[in-house]
């Protein structure tokens, strides 16, 4: 019934509500809403573009936010199979004439028919002109990345396979962007590879406390489209579905990626004491919902630092644990020059 007051909408971080569907639909003729706003009532899946509710369909507030394209226009639609658990690398079968597009020095091997071919920028701008594909490279360029990306393409008959490996002990997050509103921010080293059309960009921070002391800099990565992209992260990975005004407070080093909704600021960890002593840094990210985010727990900044803590040239030692010298002491280090 549209007199009844069961339906929120997602606004400034907060859920605004309850409202009727005369309400809503009022806000969105007017303006005051738009079909980007995100838009909830009990029976719904989830959060969801008020241009793609049926009951709001054509009520103003901006024009429809557009289904992602199925098939035919978009990225490559591409089958995939992870394999392994520490060291992980993901496989991807291609039928003829598909593609994956991933940064140099990923590939761990490929099947026979499958063509290797270095590319200006990602690929997404295919058919657009010159200006589009310069574009597309200096955004990556301005993500400290290489101005170029290697595209995997099966130019054979059958099915072929076309694998990519973890640069670092962790998981791979295999993320289909349709299911994101064809669109999530993340960390710069994070992109491991995706379907040829997806647009690997950059995304830059608005508030200059994110900016100077968020972790990842000013500029993140952001992947636009409709395909399949997979991230690469440390240790082990959870996913946290975050609702309307829900804070979450995570060490700037531990995120992964987000969804373009979630808002991300920085926030200092109060006390002087806590700060200099706690070894938790000065700063802490704030992550509000509504949107999932995706965090790891063994950053490779962590796990290198500790492995540089404890090599001889940071003036580590060999402590020979489980040795019978490791045990007597400073007898292990007489015999090994330590």
């Amino acid at each position: 019934m549209s007199d009844a007051k069961e339906w929120y909408i997602a606004q400034g971080g907060q859920s605004v509500g309850p409202m009727t569907l005369e309400e809503l639909r009022q806000g969105l003729a007017s303006g005051r809403y738009t079909a980007e706003t995100m838009v909830f009532r009990q029976g719904m899946d989830g959060w969801t573009p008020a241009g793609r509710v049926p009951e709001l369909a054509g009520t103003g507030g901006g024009p429809a936010v557009p289904p992602p394209p199925v098939g035919g226009a978009g990225a490559d639609e591409i089958d995939y199979e992870i394999h392994g658990h520490e060291m992980q690398f993901v496989e991807i079968e291609l039928d003829p004439g598909e593609a994956v597009v991933a940064e140099a020095g990923g590939m761990m091997y490929m099947g026979n028919g499958i063509q290797m071919e270095t590319i200006f920028g990602d690929g997404s701008s295919k058919g657009r002109g010159i200006m589009d594909a310069l574009v597309g490279a200096g955004k990556r360029l301005l993500t400290g990345e290489s101005l170029f990306m290697t595209v995997f393409t099966h130019k054979g008959t059958g099915k072929q396979r076309v694998a990519f490996a973890a640069p670092y002990p962790g998981k791979i997050i295999p993320v289909n962007l349709r299911e994101h509103e064809g669109k999530i921010v993340c960390q710069k080293d994070a992109f491991l590879c995706a379907a040829k059309g997806v647009s690997i960009g950059i995304a830059f921070q608005k508030r200059i406390g994110v900016a100077l002391f968020g972790g990842e800099g000013f500029i993140m990565e952001k992947l636009e489209g409709d395909g399949m992209a997979f991230l690469h992260a440390g240790g082990t990975i959870v996913k946290k579905t975050l609702e309307p005004g829900e804070t979450l407070r995570v060490d700037t080093g531990c995120i992964v990626a987000l969804e373009a909704h979630v808002d991300y600021d920085i926030q200092f960890v109060g006390g002087v004491k806590s700060a200099i002593f706690g070894g938790e840094g000065f700063f802490f990210a704030t992550l509000t919902g509504p949107g999932n985010v995706w965090l790891q727990s063994l950053p490779f900044s962590r796990l290198a630092g500790r492995i540089w803590q404890a090599a001889p040239q940071a003036g580590g030692k060999d402590r020979g644990e489980g040795s019978v010298l490791g045990k007597l002491g400073g007898i292990g280090g007489f015999f090994d020059g330590n």
